[in-house]
């Protein structure tokens, strides 16, 4: 009888561990800085959410300011993380690449030596460190929210960093200065769609590729909008379609874009346009990558749509080959994705 019970109790207690968790269900996780909600930030509720999930997980984030460094890991799908109110609702840090690292990013040294070394010898964080959101999952939303990096203009200065596919930005705002969207994996694939994009030299940029529809894209200096850097075998890069481009008072000269690295891909497309946008349209960053930059434009408006003054190597779109850029079609990679 003795062994029956110890073997029920042990029967009882493995069934226990291995239970789902409270927060592994589809109920939706409430964030709130006030306390009002299951917690105060988001990075402990990203935290409790189980690995791999096969269910869709809202986590509803209240009013207010978080100052979080917050990352999206990589065992992570399939959550949304949605605000009250994209002007309200608001995810802010202040790193910038010049920042001298500590023991967060330099773990190669123990506390002991970081303390003991001065910190003009410390290595700087670099840009890819200097984000706010930086996304390694696959299959994530944020909507209604609003994600800046208001680091001092000292350096580059990431508010989202995405490294995963399937990604979608839904009425947000993405704040920042130089270098605001990092898009950092080549054959993933990001929508933008109705969001306010701001910053002032490359602030979109990298390999991945993006489909912008009906965003404000507002270029804050005299600079570059994209520093695409698409692979060679990968047909699209970045892809703004509807979108209204807007600058601030001082502007005299926007680009519409540059390209990082070889074989960089933008495309315009039914864009506003604004009188400030470079009468060339395009800079070529190193003459060499004017033999392979993929720069394009087709039926864009506005006093700075002006195809016949564009640089000779970037071309206008005929209306069959427009036609043929649809959401499905670029998107159409190694598996077929209909966001």
């Amino acid at each position: 009888m003795k062994q029956l019970l110890t073997l029920l109790i042990l029967l009882t207690a493995t069934l226990t561990a291995t239970a789902a968790g409270k927060y592994d269900n589809p109920d939706t996780i409430v964030v709130a800085r006030d306390g009002t909600g299951e917690f105060r930030t988001i990075t402990d509720a990203i935290e409790v959410c189980r690995a791999f999930m096969d269910y869709h997980k809202v986590i509803f984030v209240k009013r207010g300011t978080y100052k979080e460094k917050l990352i999206i890991p990589q065992w992570l799908q399939n959550i949304e993380i949605c605000g009250e109110d994209r002007d309200e609702t608001i995810i802010t840090y202040d790193d910038h690449a010049n920042i001298k690292m500590d023991g967060n990013y330099w773990p190669a040294v123990t506390k002991e030596q970081l303390i003991s070394m001065s910190v003009d010898n410390r290595p700087n964080l670099g840009t890819f460190r200097s984000f706010t959101v930086r996304i390694d999952a696959n299959d994530i939303t944020f909507k209604n929210i609003t994600i800046e990096n208001n680091a001092a203009k000292l350096g580059q200065a990431v508010a989202v960093h995405t490294q995963g596919d399937r990604i979608v930005f839904l009425n947000c705002r993405l704040l920042g200065n130089q270098d605001t969207v990092y898009t950092g994996m080549p054959r993933t694939r990001i929508l933008f769609k109705d969001c306010y994009i701001e910053g002032t030299t490359d602030f979109i940029f990298g390999p991945s590729t993006a489909w912008f529809e009906n965003c404000a894209i507002h270029g804050k200096i005299n600079s570059y909008i994209t520093a695409a850097s698409t692979p060679e075998d990968v047909a699209y890069g970045y892809v703004f379609n509807n979108c209204t481009i807007t600058v601030d008072p001082t502007v005299t000269k926007l680009f519409l874009g540059r390209p990082w690295r070889d074989y960089g891909y933008t495309l315009f497309m039914n864009c506003v346009l604004p009188a400030q946008i470079a009468p060339e349209g395009w800079h070529h960053w190193q003459v060499e990558r004017q033999k392979t930059a993929r720069y394009l434009e087709y039926n864009n408006s506005g006093p700075g749509a002006s195809p016949k003054t564009r640089v000779g190597w970037s071309r206008q779109l005929t209306k069959k080959e427009a036609a043929e850029i649809t959401l499905d079609h670029v998107f159409q990679l190694d598996n077929a994705w209909k966001p």
